[in-house]
């Protein structure tokens, strides 16, 4: 098989595709031949020994792929050869095959493309588990998301108004913002050219946002912070500006608010049964036009160190996939 291999820690243009022996599944895994590959911040990170999981070297990255089942191995008995799946495996996933434990391994449904399927484990599953579990954002209530024209904040855009809340898109251009709102954001905010707690305080009346979802961090979370609503909720989600900003604590004291961290992988661990419970349900929601996932660039094997890089450059709109 075709390999997209890191043998050192260093930047993405480090990595080599290299031609490894092809997998061979063993008691209750599966073999996957890959049709697409979704890249995220964490995977950019791991190549460059940033990320809190360091993988022993040499290692293939890539969390999430979906696929064929090309083989199956002894004790699998919910999937077969020829099956159209999805998988999300923490690595391994930016190659032409893929071996995975049967257990993180989804049939997708019919008309599902292959390039939508490879992005919604993580900036899906990571946005589902944040908006219903970890905000417990209701009908009626009013979401700020920050950077909401990429992966993960575009989906959260959608899945606040798929359950029937309002949505206020945070930016950094004005392309970025035309994105937020043909997926269904309320109001945008350009925060690099406004005031954001002036417009956060204009857009809800003076009362704030109920919560605010945060995968970038940096300069505005504080902000955005002081802006938040009484008793709102702040979900950590990560930190895709670069700097992991250090809030004042007496500001959740003063509203009565929540600062809540989201580790999605951890709990797709923990409580499997709630993980795949959201996945059917955000199925459900792509089945009904709800959330409309958008991928807005596909790569080959050999032009994925361009993809991390672009990711990290934050020049991504919604989720982008390898083609091996």
């Amino acid at each position: 098989m075709r390999a997209l291999t890191c043998e050192k820690f260093d930047q993405p243009e480090a990595l080599t595709v290299q031609q490894q022996p092809d997998p061979v599944p063993g008691p209750g895994e599966v073999v996957l031949e890959v049709r697409a590959a979704g890249v995220n911040y964490p995977d950019a990170l791991m190549v460059m020994g940033q990320y809190q999981i360091k993988p022993p070297l040499p290692f293939v990255p890539g969390a999430e792929a979906s696929g064929v089942v090309s083989a199956v191995g002894e004790g699998v008995r919910h999937l077969q050869v020829g099956q159209r799946v999805v998988a999300f495996t923490g690595t391994g996933a930016f190659a032409s095959h893929l071996r995975a434990p049967a257990a993180v391994v989804m049939p997708l449904p019919e008309g599902l493309p292959f390039e939508v399927a490879a992005g919604l484990p993580l900036a899906y599953g990571t946005s589902m588990h944040a908006v219903l579990d970890r905000g417990q954002l209701r009908a009626g209530e009013t979401m700020f998301v920050l950077g909401a024209a990429g992966g993960v904040g575009l989906a959260a855009v959608m899945i606040g108004k798929a359950i029937g809340a309002k949505v206020i898109a945070g930016v950094s251009t004005g392309e970025k913002a035309q994105i937020a709102r043909d997926h269904g954001a309320d109001e945008v905010i350009v925060y690099s050219r406004e005031d954001l707690r002036e417009r956060l305080k204009t857009l809800t009346d003076g009362k704030g946002p109920n919560v605010i979802f945060d995968p970038v961090g940096g300069q505005y979370a504080e902000a955005a912070f002081r802006s938040i609503a009484w008793e709102g909720r702040y979900l950590v989600i990560g930190f895709a500006g670069g700097e992991i900003p250090k809030l004042p604590l007496n500001l959740p004291l003063l509203k009565g608010a929540s600062l809540v961290g989201v580790f999605w992988g951890e709990y797709a661990k923990r409580d499997s049964r709630g993980n795949a419970a959201h996945l059917a349900q955000l199925a459900a929601w792509i089945g009904e036009g709800k959330v409309r996932p958008l991928v807005s660039r596909t790569y080959s094997l050999e032009s994925a160190p361009q993809a991390m890089r672009d990711l990290l450059e934050r020049r991504v709109t919604g989720k982008v996939v390898i083609v091996p």
